[in-house]
């Protein structure tokens, strides 16, 4: 039996785990240096973001990497993009996100420590994620994310889709997002200098 993950912050008033602790940091940050990653928009993973969301009908889409201090959305679709004269409906309750975000906020720290897909249909089911910023901050209400694992075997990232409605993803959602990141880290690996 492996030890249990030790996990850097706590809410004292719950004893719930909110952000992992995550020790391959340092070494993934110098890895997104060799490949280029982790500190621009790159066009292209925009436009897998777009297609992300077309494919979940999710209305934000991220591919996000994370380091030891934030998480950076080199890939990004928000609601508005390609949607020029149709209705949105009412605002989110803050601006949309923008490409960085606090380690703290969010799902994908998970992700990227567990090494597994996440799927959290209605965020407020589960008391360990209910309480997280982007609840409050942006109104998440639903997550499906899926770590982006190089040909080293460092997970270097996310991919994923939030929406501000409970949304039931399935195992459909599960397959999707897992293939989109297959997808994904094949484009990703093509960049690397040391192949």
């Amino acid at each position: 039996m492996s030890a249990p993950i030790p996990y850097s912050q706590y809410d004292p008033t719950s004893h719930l785990l909110l952000t992992p602790e995550d020790g391959e940091a340092p070494a993934r940050v110098v890895r997104l240096r060799e490949l280029g990653l982790g500190d621009t928009p790159v066009p292209e993973f925009d436009d897998f973001a777009r297609e992300l969301a077309r494919v979940t009908g999710a209305p934000y889409a991220m591919v996000n990497f994370i380091d030891e201090n934030r998480q950076y959305f080199a890939g990004l679709y928000t609601p508005g993009e390609d949607q020029a004269g149709v209705e949105l409906g009412p605002a989110p309750r803050q601006e949309q996100p923008g490409r960085v975000m606090a380690r703290d906020h969010g799902y994908c720290p998970h992700v990227i420590v567990r090494r597994k897909a996440l799927v959290l249909e209605d965020v407020c089911d589960y008391p360990r994620f209910a309480g997280n910023p982007v609840v409050d901050e942006i109104g998440i209400r639903s997550y499906l994310g899926a770590p982006l694992i190089d040909r080293t075997g460092m997970a270097l990232g996310t991919v994923c889709v939030v929406d501000q409605e409970p949304r039931p993803w399935g195992r459909q959602g599960l397959e999707t997002i897992k293939s989109m990141a297959a997808e994904l880290v094949a484009q990703i690996n093509r960049r690397d200098p040391g192949i």
